[in-house]
């Protein structure tokens, strides 16, 4: 379980294609700092679990289904990453409860840079629309956001100085594929639904 603050933006040293999975390697000293193997790290918002740990860097085994649902089957030597440790019970939610299993990738569609914020717009799949409420939670890349618009094929975000510095949401450019979880709650209510409409 993540909370969507994102702790420090790490970097991709390298992907060993294993055919049907892949392994990454990644720098990131501060989540490492207390990490030990078998820990989880979210990496851009994809629960991964810790294989081997050396000098700031740790080892994690990406599979199928996760490299064909989300976008860490992009990701090459060098790329930037952010990177959350798994929450603590007796830390404070800062955001909201991330799970830290992608439902899909968004495409992004516009950004509009204002004086001290920028709006981000974001493409997603029809079938992720009915998930996203206006003044709701979602997971981009992991970063934990409130949506200030959504319709059937889009949604808008409105992203601080501090996000867009210390977080992969500053470098971003149109048609940059994301990772994208919806707020778990709307899945729930959705089934627990399904039985009493049918």
């Amino acid at each position: 379980m993540f909370t969507g603050i994102v702790e420090e933006r790490g970097s991709v040293l390298s992907v060993t294609d294993q055919g049907d999975a892949a392994r990454l390697l990644i720098r990131g000293a501060l989540v490492t700092s207390d990490a030990k193997p078998g820990d989880s790290i979210s990496v851009n918002g994809v629960c991964l679990t810790v294989v081997d740990l050396l000098d700031g860097t740790f080892s994690a085994d990406v599979m199928q289904e996760t490299l064909t649902r989300s976008s860490l089957g992009s990701l090459g030597e060098g790329s930037p990453v952010n990177l959350e440790r798994a929450a603590r019970v007796d830390a404070r939610l800062g955001g909201h409860i991330v799970q830290g299993h992608v439902d899909g990738t968004a495409v992004v569609i516009s950004i509009e840079p204002a004086q001290h914020w920028t709006v981000m717009s974001f493409a997603i799949p029809s079938s992720l629309s009915r998930y996203i409420v206006e003044k709701g939670s979602i997971t981009v890349d992991g970063v934990s956001l409130t949506v200030v618009h959504v319709d059937d094929e889009s949604f808008r975000v409105s992203l601080i100085p501090t996000t867009l510095e210390h977080t992969t949401l500053g470098t971003r450019e149109v048609g940059d594929i994301v990772n994208i979880e919806v707020d778990v709650l709307a899945k729930y209510v959705e089934r627990l639904l399904e039985g009493r409409l049918t």
